[in-house]
């Protein structure tokens, strides 16, 4: 068993705690939990990987084990943060296909078509789903303004903004924000 296992759904701090407390109450020595990867301290034996999928699956999360895998849930992992805003300014500034290319040392073409030919859609749709999902969250809170979220998450114009949320929900985003919480998807569904 290699001593970084990658972990698909993982994708906020409540599951990292969720895995956290997987990985103490099956006895399994890590160094640390990370999105998307369990560090581990040493190799775990065959009976414990079995043991460590089936209590990964009852809370929703399921082992990654094979290398292409692995690197699609990579890309899911850097596209909810950079649609989330959860960058560095430097890499929110970057073009969505550099960013992906340069943390993951690969070209974008490959990256792409990969994804693409596993989850049946583009990256920049996912990148897209993700986005309209953050401005969903922050209008059910009603933290901001549509105007104010269309400028935290980098918008051309509020008009951009309400055509695309149009566009993937099916509601302008004032009918959105009445109807609430009951249209949002949870991250791993998406």
């Amino acid at each position: 068993m290699p001593d970084t296992l990658l972990v698909k759904n993982m994708v906020c701090h409540r599951c990292l705690l969720a895995v956290e407390n997987v990985l103490i109450t099956s006895a399994i020595p890590f160094k640390k939990v990370i999105t998307g990867e369990i560090h581990l301290s040493q190799k775990i034996s065959q009976k414990q990987t079995d043991l460590l999928s089936a209590s990964l699956a009852s809370i929703g999360l399921e082992l990654i084990d094979n290398r292409m895998g692995g690197l699609i849930e990579k890309i899911k992992q850097l596209v909810i943060k950079k649609a989330r805003n959860e960058v560095e300014e430097k890499e929110n500034k970057t073009n969505l296909s550099i960013y992906l290319s340069q943390n993951l040392h690969h070209e974008y073409t490959y990256l792409s078509s990969l994804f693409s030919s596993v989850e049946g859609r583009t990256i920049e749709n996912y990148f897209i789903e993700q986005r309209i999902e953050k401005v969903k969250e922050l209008l059910v809170y009603k933290e901001m303004s549509f105007s104010e979220i269309s400028f935290e998450l980098e918008y051309s114009s509020v008009a951009h903004l309400s055509n695309q949320f149009k566009k993937i929900t099916g509601l302008t985003p004032s009918h959105f924000k009445e109807v609430g919480s009951a249209r949002r998807k949870m991250l791993d569904q998406i």
